[in-house]
């Protein structure tokens, strides 16, 4: 399984708006902290350290160009948190599967109806 500190950096990191956005934004292309700021009239200090959280959790990469900082997605703990959503689903997915099945065999029960395995209900 997972390391659950990484996911506990990445959810976090996740967990804010402005930040979800800006990995929206870099899934266009790079840009520059100035770029990801301009939308949100926040100060390029504020953006920094949206992006530096970002940064820490692995989703996204910065490199100084010039004079400015370019960033860009860096998608590997990304696939992480999907490993584990996805883990997590599949086992509400049978969960879920087997209540279907469940209330399928208690309707057929209550109209009178059969079941496969059990023959007539009665």
């Amino acid at each position: 399984m997972v390391q659950q500190q990484r996911l506990d950096e990445v959810f976090a990191a996740l967990s804010d708006a402005t930040r979800r956005d800006v990995l929206v934004r870099l899934g266009d292309g790079p840009a520059t902290i100035g770029q990801l700021a301009e939308p949100y009239g926040i100060t390029l200090t504020g953006m920094t350290k949206h992006v530096r959280v970002l940064e820490d959790a692995g989703l996204v990469v910065t490199e100084k160009v010039g004079r400015a900082r370019q960033c860009r997605l860096g998608a590997e703990r990304l696939d992480d948190a999907m490993s584990w959503i996805g883990f997590y689903q599949r086992l509400w997915e049978r969960r879920l599967d087997g209540l279907e099945a469940f209330f399928t065999l208690q309707r057929g029960r209550e109209t009178g109806g059969t079941h496969p395995a059990e023959g007539p209900v009665t």
